[in-house]
């Protein structure tokens, strides 16, 4: 059966994750985190990918990412691995894959799910005990939108502007938000979002996108549709 397309609509944030195969180890050294986010940057200039969000793991990657058409999402993730993945291989010199299959893909509910997916993926690091704080973790977003340093890789989303009327405003904000963290049934319905490539939004944003697209996002209704006649009784 042939896999159904990802469900990218343009101008519409996307939480986007990419795991090693078999979840062995991608980024080894502090130089490889740099260069695989200098080639991130020249993908997302160049396919018009704003990035919003991200965390770089030893293992898996996290972005959260508006797409401004419905092919630039993915051709930008085909041309970092296509950088990255041979750079990677002659310096640890291996062979093969990488990266396991395709990058996994959830849309999403910008006014109800956008910042808690953001707070979701800067902290990753701290859920996985890699450190105690998000600010400790140099391979993220967090330090630009908590005004520790610019990070020119990132795209502030309309709602982290709406924080604020000032930068200290919006960093104060966003800041508190990270610190309440996010309820085990928050973690969970992202992580299962992503991990089945479904959308994350409430039902009316998912029957919307239904119409919208022509594709099935809700559950198939289970059992006979009432408007359909019985087949005739066997004349045996």
């Amino acid at each position: 059966m042939a896999r159904q397309p990802r469900l990218i609509v343009p101008e519409q944030p996307h939480h986007v994750i990419q795991r090693g195969n078999n979840r062995q180890v991608i980024f080894r050294e502090e130089a490889d985190y740099q260069r695989f986010l200098v080639w991130l940057k020249e993908g997302a200039k160049f396919y018009d990918v704003a990035i919003h969000s991200y965390v770089l793991m030893p293992n898996h990657l996290h972005l959260l990412a508006t797409p401004s058409d419905a092919t630039g999402l993915a051709l930008m993730m085909q041309k970092v691995g296509r950088l990255y993945v041979p750079w990677f291989n002659h310096k640890y010199e291996r062979s093969g894959g990488l990266f396991e299959g395709r990058f996994r893909t959830s849309l999403i509910d910008s006014d109800r799910y956008f910042m808690t997916c953001s707070r979701y993926i800067e902290l990753n690091p701290v859920r996985a005990q890699l450190t105690v704080a998000p600010e400790n973790y140099p391979w993220s977003s967090y330090a630009h939108h908590a005004g520790i340093r610019t990070d020119t890789l990132v795209a502030d989303h309309p709602l982290f502007w709406a924080l604020g009327n000032t930068p200290f405003q919006r960093e104060a904000a966003y800041i508190d938000m990270v610190r309440q963290g996010l309820s085990t049934e928050e973690v969970d319905f992202i992580t299962i979002a992503i991990l089945k490539n479904q959308p994350l939004g409430s039902l009316s944003f998912k029957t919307e996108l239904e119409q919208k697209t022509q594709r099935q996002i809700l559950p198939a209704k289970r059992g006979r549709p009432f408007n359909l006649p019985l087949p005739p009784l066997s004349a045996a």
